[in-house]
């Protein structure tokens, strides 16, 4: 089974990417859905509410999302401590999830934290969706209805997408008129 990382930064066009692969029968591990789901764990959120020494639950007992957001933008002590606690258990979730899949010849484990966590070095190949800056920061605000300003930090925690373009074995260029299934289908050959 081949490994393939795909990564970008936020808003460059990785769940199109993602969805093009499901559509053409690849098995697709996305990080942040499983992510998402320790959250529904009590015992995750107050490992969570210990590493961040702040409560993050709203009066229903439910994730207060924007708030974690809040905390861990603002102090990156705090990110890296949440890192910590989601990352080990997303590459064993991932391991499993290979395991289930044995009989496959290719899977993808998207992230747009590929590198920054080393996640890379788990993947036989990594391939980068790119799109420029601004175009990213205008789809963002459209999609989660917040400031530039906003968007700006969530990316400054992120490696910028020309370095992860230079790093990576493949690129997906994400603009309109630039055909995404023809350039997945034409990775996917070269990888197979």
């Amino acid at each position: 089974m081949k490994r393939i990382g795909l990564t970008g930064g936020i808003g460059c066009g990785k769940s199109t990417v993602v969805a093009e692969l499901r559509r053409q029968g690849v098995p697709c591990f996305v990080a942040d859905e499983v992510a998402r789901n320790y959250y529904n764990e009590p015992s995750f959120i107050k490992e969570v509410e210990a590493a961040l020494d702040e409560k993050v639950t709203l009066p229903d007992n439910s994730v207060d999302k924007s708030a974690i957001a809040r905390i861990v933008f603002a102090d990156p002590c705090k990110l890296s401590r949440l890192n910590n606690l989601v990352h080990p258990r997303v590459v064993r979730d991932f391991e499993t999830w290979c395991q289930e899949r044995s009989h496959e010849s290719i899977v993808f484990f998207e992230s747009a934290i590929l590198y920054e966590y080393g996640f890379d070095k788990l993947m036989d190949a990594v391939v980068t969706v790119y799109l420029e800056t601004g175009e990213r920061i205008r789809r963002l605000m459209l999609r989660d209805r917040c400031t530039a300003e906003a968007i700006e930090a969530r990316m400054r925690n992120q490696m910028p997408d020309e370095h992860k373009a230079m790093r990576a074995d493949f690129v997906i260029l994400n603009y309109e008129g630039n055909p995404r299934a023809r350039q997945v289908k034409t990775i996917l050959e070269r990888l197979l």
